[in-house]
């Protein structure tokens, strides 16, 4: 006998989901200064991190890991970070003492590294597309649940002494710094590109004659 959508507990695929679409439209970064506590618990980040799962991935790769920091031990990512600026650009340990609280903007810290997977022949641009995908939807999953996000990279992304102090092999990058916290304010919204500036209606070379 056929089984019915009500015999299965699978949801429905693909039903209109209107607030979906107005959550998309309407997600903003929030400023990591304009973060505060307390921010995700470990159950929300489990969530956020969950999300990150569930984008396309061909060849079912999974060519990304996160290093998930809170409390105190967001500290020791700043630290790096004071460190690599003095050995890599000898910057004084005044001014690299500015950039040790760079990681302790918001309560909780993922490090989203893209991770390539060479056990199927994708190429590597196809899987940096999925981990930028995974980390999209973690931001989108943290807004969903109420919080504050902001995806940023800066120097710190491309240092080699922050690279080796996160233990990360030869081939992998950091894809970003994701910060999560509360709202202390709503953020400004910001202009948007009109989608009919990046977009062409039909195949290119008929467009142009």
């Amino acid at each position: 006998m056929a089984l019915t959508k009500s015999d299965t507990s699978e949801p429905d695929f693909n039903t209109p989901n209107p607030a979906t679409y107005d959550l998309l439209m309407t997600r903003r970064s929030v400023r990591t200064r304009d973060m505060a506590s307390p921010g995700p618990d470990h159950n929300a980040i489990k969530k956020i991190l969950a999300a990150g799962m569930r984008v396309p991935d061909h060849g079912k790769l999974a060519p990304w890991r996160f290093i998930v920091l809170t409390g105190p031990e967001r500290a020791k990512l700043g630290k790096a970070i004071q460190d690599g600026m003095i050995a890599e650009f000898e910057s004084s340990p005044k001014v690299a003492e500015k950039m040790s609280g760079y990681a302790t903007q918001s309560p909780a810290l993922i490090i989203a590294i893209y991770s390539p997977n060479d056990s199927r022949p994708i190429p590597e641009w196809e899987q940096q597309l999925s981990t930028g995908a995974a980390c999209q939807n973690m931001i989108i999953a943290a807004t969903a649940l109420g919080y504050a996000a902001q995806w940023l990279t800066g120097w710190a992304s491309y240092s080699k002494y922050v690279a080796k102090a996160l233990q990360m092999k030869p081939k992998e990058k950091i894809a970003g710094f994701m910060f999560f916290g509360d709202h202390t304010e709503n953020p400004k919204e910001r202009p948007r590109p009109d989608p009919e500036d990046h977009t062409i209606w039909g195949w290119p070379a008929d467009v142009a004659e």
